[in-house]
């Protein structure tokens, strides 16, 4: 009988091809993105199940499997599942060091290209992948750094009696940069500007969200509180 190729052996047969092409230090890295990657498969890929696949998860995970995601289903399920994991789980769950969301992106690049050779996926689901995991390299350091900046900023808000505010003067919500000037961020909602510091809009750009909690006193927005920077 032919083995059955799950999630869990293609990450393996992955890491173990990688192992004989990259240094024992990339390895390394490339084997924590993939546990990384492992880990929200199994508790969060279940979603985009049908309702058959979903009744099987369900009653392997309750039966004790916390690994059933990896452990029942094939690799057709790896790269629908990367923005996810690059956009929500890398930032929100993992809060790693900038050089691992940067490794992050390029070994999602790296596995994006070996399942294509290994006739795993499509060349379209390949090329969606790659762009993917292209932009998390660049801009995932990028908006960490970015959130690092504007979290300082919080301390500089003036004390304040929120029942003192206005409705309108209180911001709290999950916002997108919609415009950047040297100095100024502006949020959707006609939110802005928000003064920061100059390499905090050189950081920025257009289209990212923030989750934040503003506050405009006497006229002037300051940040309260901040919290991840979605640059995907």
């Amino acid at each position: 009988m032919s083995q059955v190729v799950t999630i869990e052996t293609v990450l393996e047969a992955f890491i173990e091809d990688q192992r004989s092409r990259v240094s024992a230090r990339t390895i390394s890295i490339y084997e924590d993105v993939i546990s990384f990657l492992r880990y929200s498969l199994n508790r969060y890929a279940y979603e985009s199940l049908d309702a058959a696949d979903a009744k099987r998860f369900v009653e392997a995970f309750e039966a004790g499997d916390a690994e059933a995601f990896c452990h029942l289903f094939g690799p057709e399920h790896i790269l629908g599942h990367v923005r996810e994991f690059l956009r929500y789980f890398m930032v929100q769950k993992v809060m790693g060091s900038q050089e691992l969301l940067r490794s992050s992106g390029t070994v999602t690049k790296k596995l994006a290209a070996w399942l294509y050779e290994q006739g795993y996926a499509s060349e379209s689901e390949r090329d969606l992948a790659m762009d993917q995991g292209a932009r998390a390299a660049r801009d995932l350091p990028r908006a960490d750094h970015l959130a690092n900046l504007l979290y300082k900023q919080c301390a500089e808000v003036p004390d304040f009696d929120p029942d003192t505010l206005d409705k309108e003067d209180i911001a709290e919500d999950y916002l997108t940069i919609e415009r950047i000037e040297p100095g100024a961020l502006y949020f959707s909602g006609g939110i802005g500007p928000l003064a920061v510091p100059e390499r905090a809009s050189e950081l920025a750009k257009v289209g990212w969200d923030i989750y934040v909690s503003l506050v405009r006193i006497a006229d002037t927005w300051w940040l309260d509180e901040v919290g991840n920077v979605y640059s995907m």
